[in-house]
């Protein structure tokens, strides 16, 4: 498989859990506020050495809650990480845009996760990256991903990017029917520079850094629907 590296202990990329976190490279999408980019278009990439990282994971095991993948989209790389997984005698969490369901499926079929993060990318025909007829069908295979994660009843952490300008609250119910198992929400306010590096400056500058009173109406709607919500607070929100 190739990857970007790995973090040993982490605390913030699963939310209140402590994981081993590992970065696979590609990606299906072209999400333009993305700030693991270079990773999704395997810059700076090599090969995993498994019996290395296996050695650091026994190591710190017992300091972690999950052995976490994100990427990219790690998916792209199932087979590689079908093997990992079963070398694995930890929880493991996944982080995958959830839609490329047949991998997704065999994983899930096989019994290797435990979790899975994903972000809830809405509009898709703006935070995807991509002409309007793919993304339109990407998202309905997100949908169907969410379906998917809820028929094996895997604890979900489904993550909103909040944009700056744009309609998103119609595409969130959507999802949000779909989901049938243990979730909660983190509401990811998208920012640009000095704090990340977008994939797509122009675009981060018309729709990152929404508005802190537009983050907090989102957190509220959700929570008058009955959703567990949580907030990745910045220091900074646009005035």
């Amino acid at each position: 498989m190739l990857i970007a590296g790995w973090k040993s202990v982490s605390m913030v990329d699963v939310h209140g859990k402590v994981t081993f976190t590992l970065w696979l490279c590609g990606c299906n999408l072209r999400c333009p506020f993305c700030h693991n980019w270079q990773i999704a278009e395997n810059e700076g990439c090599f090969p995993l050495k498994q019996n290395v990282l296996l050695e650091e994971l026994e190591s710190c095991a017992f300091l972690i809650d999950y052995f976490h993948v994100t990427g990219g989209e790690p998916l792209l790389q199932w087979r590689g990480l079908s093997s990992l997984f079963a070398d694995i005698d930890v929880p493991v969490s996944l982080n995958t845009n959830l839609t490329l369901l047949k991998p997704l499926e065999k994983l899930l079929n096989a019994g290797l996760v435990e979790h899975i993060a994903t972000d809830l990318k809405a509009p898709p025909t703006e935070l995807y990256g991509l002409p309007e007829k793919a993304s339109l069908k990407l998202w309905e295979l997100f949908l169907k991903g969410l379906e998917l994660v809820s028929n094996y009843k895997i604890p979900l952490e489904l993550r909103i990017p909040v944009a700056r300008n744009l309609e998103q609250w119609s595409y969130i119910v959507e999802g949000l029917k779909k989901i049938n198992t243990d979730f909660y929400v983190v509401l990811n306010p998208l920012v640009g520079k000095p704090l990340t590096n977008p994939r797509d400056d122009e675009w981060c500058s018309q729709y990152c850094w929404p508005r802190k009173e537009n983050v907090e109406k989102l957190k509220r709607e959700l929570e008058e629907l009955g959703v567990e919500v949580y907030v990745n607070t910045l220091p900074i929100f646009a005035k």
